[in-house]
């Protein structure tokens, strides 16, 4: 008797797999995705991230702390953190354990505190307690990705990179504008695609794109701004 395989429907899939497997959308060119652009900035000329910080300290501590949660809960939590630690030398100073009683509300809290003090002692002793603005003294911290450095240079320094997180990678797949089957990849046909003048705003336009129309669950097709433009074959018009 053979053995009985059983396969997981793609319906089973999160919201980001889903979209990274949707189907041939076809890729865009970089005349559409300056359509594209050119209506979200006719929308919204200064989009800004919704994470709240007071500095670039903060701003980094603050993007590792939303890893696998949402800004909303983070901001929830980070006033009173940063009150009392808004240096690398405060947060060193205030210890692992009372930032862990200050992030307990947001998800993965232990590690997360851990990470913040120990990238705390690491700006003090590798960078004079300032923000590096290198990708690669960044991703060297503890807790630092790929992502977090992105958003870091973009907001603290102004550098046109693009972060790709669940939002940018769900409509960059969905629509055909960016489709690849990791964030690097995303992110770098963005990179490609994207013109010169819409790069330090394009991540925010496409994470506020994607939280609030182009949602995972429920994408409100009628709102889009880029509808006729979006390959994605479900989409409502």
């Amino acid at each position: 008797m053979g053995r009985k395989t059983t396969r997981k429907s793609p319906a089973t899939k999160p919201p980001a797999a889903r979209a990274a497997v949707a189907g041939s959308v076809r890729p865009w060119n970089a005349a559409k995705a300056a359509q594209a652009f050119g209506r979200f900035q006719q929308a919204l000329a200064d989009p800004r991230g919704e994470l709240h910080s007071v500095n670039a300290f903060t701003l980094l501590v603050a993007v590792v702390l939303s890893a696998q949660a949402t800004d909303a809960g983070v901001n929830k939590a980070t006033p009173a953190l940063f009150a009392l630690a808004d240096t690398p030398a405060k947060m060193v100073a205030l210890g692992e354990e009372r930032v862990r009683d200050l992030i307990k509300s947001i998800g993965l809290f232990r590690t997360k505190a851990k990470n913040v003090v120990a990238l705390s002692a690491r700006l003090i002793a590798d960078h004079a307690g300032a923000v590096p603005r290198e990708r690669a003294a960044l991703e060297a911290l503890p807790g630092v990705g790929r992502k977090t450095a992105n958003v870091v240079l973009n907001i603290a320094f102004g550098e046109p990179t693009i972060a790709v997180d669940t939002h940018v990678f769900r409509v960059g797949n969905r629509t055909g504008l960016a489709a690849g089957k990791t964030p690097l990849e995303v992110e770098l046909t963005l990179e490609s695609i994207v013109p010169a003048r819409f790069k330090p705003h394009a991540h925010h336009w496409l994470i506020l794109h994607g939280r609030y129309v182009c949602k995972a669950q429920k994408p409100d097709c009628a709102r889009c701004r880029i509808n006729d433009l979006c390959g994605w074959p479900q989409k409502r018009i």
